[in-house]
């Protein structure tokens, strides 16, 4: 058929297209849908024989109007924030692994660094951490308490600060990829160069694994998070300095969008972080070994899920139960042990961080409820649905045959 013909057969029907969505109030849904598959027909028409004429440009734009109006008000999954975390990040971290293994590197290369920086020259640890926390630290290791830096007696504050700190070093891991390759590289180094001094000066003052036991009760998600951080401004470099097949805009969009979520699904590990530094790591009156364990633990859940996990991740129809019940448990488990700590050493809690402790606590049970309650029934997945309706309709007409 020529285009005219093509052009002519079909533009009262276009018309009729056109009023349909510009009459949005009274819009039928059924009709809408009606009007995308013909539509979509005429455009998988015109693109076949009209490739690169107004024609199909006009088709294209009508298609687009009538999805985005179908679309437009649709709602997310309940689930969509779980099923980012459990399948989004594992599958973008699935190609990032060089990234992140070439951040673990750097990070111990600098920790030796500083390590050895700190061993040949006696004023480096002042120079790195500042002359204030180096003598106030001594003081403390004087008056028989080396981690009393960590019993902030207002608790909340201390975590809202460290909080805070601790999500800007994170997206400036990031955005320092807008800059170079190096600047996530050089930002990590120095944090390592900062941990090695910071571990070397309690090793010269005979307190190695009382400090370690300690700081990396908190450290161990922490640090590793800003790995990860950095991973992800070196995936935004790349996206921009070198964009490959694409364009240069196409690929920092696409780069852009893996960078983001993969520092966005860290910041709640790196508040973590901050609540364990502010609520529980004061606690050294806490077993060695159940402090070595939980350490242990963390560092396992870390590396199970940015390195082991990202290759088993598999998207499927399935209950997010599990995952929800595991989130209820940190919610309740982590305040509930720094109340308890609480009470049985007689360190009395500020009263903001109590009531922050019973809402944490709240949230958690409610969370429990709330994914028994829905996860009852498994979710299908749209398109799963989509591919089923023609298996469905011909059941339907072979049953009416009958």
């Amino acid at each position: 058929m020529k285009e005219i013909s093509f052009l002519k057969q079909n533009h009262d029907k276009w018309q009729r297209f056109e009023h349909l969505l510009s009459t949005k109030k009274d819009s039928d849904p059924d009709a809408l849908a009606d009007l995308f598959i013909q539509v979509t027909d005429d455009l998988s028409y015109a693109k076949t024989f009209y490739p690169n004429t107004n024609t199909e440009k006009y088709l294209n734009g009508l298609a687009a109007r009538v999805h985005q109006e179908i679309y437009k008000n649709k709602k997310e999954r309940r689930s969509r924030l779980i099923t980012f975390w459990k399948y989004e990040v594992p599958e973008i971290m699935r190609g990032q692994q060089l990234n992140l293994g070439i951040c673990l590197v750097v990070f111990l290369l600098s920790v030796a660094v500083g390590v050895l920086s700190a061993e040949k020259d006696p004023d480096f640890v002042r120079t790195i951490l500042g002359d204030g926390y180096v003598s106030m630290t001594t003081h403390n290791i004087e008056k028989g308490d080396p981690m009393a830096v960590y019993k902030d007696d207002d608790q909340f504050g201390m975590f809202m600060r460290i909080a805070f700190n601790n999500v800007r070093v994170g997206f400036i891991l990031l955005i320092f990829g807008c800059c170079t390759q190096l600047g996530p590289v050089f930002v990590l180094f120095m944090n390592g160069v900062m941990v090695g001094a910071f571990q070397y000066f309690f090793y010269q003052k005979g307190l190695l694994t009382e400090s370690a036991l300690t700081i990396w009760m908190h450290g161990t998600i922490e640090m590793m998070s800003f790995i990860v951080e950095a991973a992800a401004g070196m995936t935004l470099a790349q996206s921009i300095f070198f964009p490959g097949s694409y364009s240069r805009l196409e690929s920092v969009k696409r780069g852009g969008r893996k960078a983001v979520k993969i520092a966005l699904a860290a910041v709640p590990l790196i508040v973590t972080a901050a609540f364990i530094e502010a609520f529980i790591t004061r606690y050294t009156e806490m077993h060695d070994e159940v402090r070595a364990w939980l350490i242990r633990g963390m560092f396992g859940f870390m590396i199970w899920y940015y390195v082991i996990y990202p290759f088993y991740a598999k998207k499927e129809r399935s209950s997010h139960l599990g995952t929800k019940l595991v989130l209820a448990s940190l919610l309740i488990i982590l305040p509930t042990v720094a109340l308890v700590m609480n009470y049985l050493t007689g360190d009395k809690a500020d009263p903001v961080s109590k009531i922050f402790f019973c809402i944490l606590i709240g949230g958690g049970i409610t969370l429990v409820a709330w994914a028994i309650r829905t996860d009852q029934h498994i979710e299908e997945d749209p398109l799963e649905i989509e591919r089923k309706k023609p298996e469905k309709q011909a059941v339907y007409a072979k049953d009416e045959g009958r």
